[in-house]
């Protein structure tokens, strides 16, 4: 199954799949030769595809493989895997606001020119958290790993395609399991409580999406998120599309330092100071500072696979 969806101009493929870490985790892979970007998803109650996407000129190719799973063809919906690309890939994100601020600050003039500004995300708002949560106080290596085991050990599919487990195919799984299986450590207990709190309708994730929600009731409840620190949550409010907080961790301290300090250590209230002039959007603004020189890499350069 092949179709097409439009792209509004300036749109950059390879700026949003470089954008940051997540093509580099399961279930999202990244074809560096064909420039493909390819993401597993689960349909109907059991089974899973696997959606691919590129870009030719202004359009956006999406191509569909069903797996061997029972009836997957049957429960693939054209509009549904539209709606998903869309959403991973930001096609809808109007960024007009930030490039007519960018281009008030020489240093960011590169910025519309590479199409720059959408961050990848997952299907859902709960990936991304989960994701977000397996990248607090550990190397890069061991976030893949413990990605990967989610969906090795939960998701659908088959071997090495499978998907990312859903709050509910998770729900159940005791703490030990994420401790021996999964081995995220410390995150055990906040994963478990996570999945329950969305399984059981406790917690309404996916909304945070929605632009109508008051921004101060969807930092309450990324707030309410055991697990979540202000890392983490600045982080998950960018993936959202709202870029008014930092999200500051040891990478970008030492990015900092070593982009505008010549080395020297900053703290983060000098961070928070140097970043302020950039207002609603200055989370957008230091990440895409911290990130420029991956804008001439090759994906490999940047994520060592």
């Amino acid at each position: 199954m092949n179709f097409t969806l439009g792209l509004p101009p300036g749109f950059r493929f390879r700026s949003v799949v470089l954008s940051h870490g997540w093509a580099d985790l399961h279930p999202f892979s990244f074809d560096q030769h064909r420039e493909v970007l390819s993401v597993n998803l689960p349909v109907g109650s059991r089974s899973a595809v696997t959606a691919e996407f590129s870009q030719k000129g202004r359009s956006l190719l999406v191509g569909v493989r069903s797996g061997p799973g029972p009836g997957a063809r049957a429960h693939v919906n054209v509009a549904d895997i539209g709606r998903i690309a869309r959403s991973v890939l930001r096609v809808d994100a109007d960024l007009r606001p930030f490039y007519r601020e960018a281009a008030r600050h020489p240093e960011f003039s590169w910025v519309r020119k590479l199409g720059a500004g959408r961050l990848l995300r997952a299907p859902s708002v709960f990936e991304d958290t989960v994701k977000m949560i397996c990248t607090t106080n550990c190397s890069w290596a061991l976030t893949k790993n413990t990605v990967r085991n989610l969906c090795d050990e939960l998701g659908r599919g088959p071997e090495g395609a499978k998907t990312f487990p859903t709050p509910a195919e998770r729900a159940d799984r005791p703490e030990s399991f994420y401790r021996r299986k999964i081995r995220c450590g410390y995150r055990a207990p906040y994963l478990v409580e996570l999945s329950r709190r969305v399984a059981g309708g406790g917690l309404d994730i996916e909304r945070w999406r929605d632009s109508s929600v008051p921004p101060e009731k969807v930092r309450e409840e990324i707030a309410s998120v055991n697990g979540v620190g202000p890392y983490a949550a600045g982080n998950i409010l960018k993936l959202i599309g709202r870029y008014g907080e930092l999200g500051i961790d040891s990478w970008c301290r030492k990015q900092f330092s070593a982009v505008h300090r010549n080395g020297r250590k900053s703290s983060d209230a000098a961070i928070e100071k140097h970043y302020a002039r950039y207002g609603e959007w200055k989370g957008l603004f230091l990440w895409l500072d911290l990130t420029k020189e991956w804008y001439g890499k090759s994906y490999k350069e940047i994520f060592g696979t």
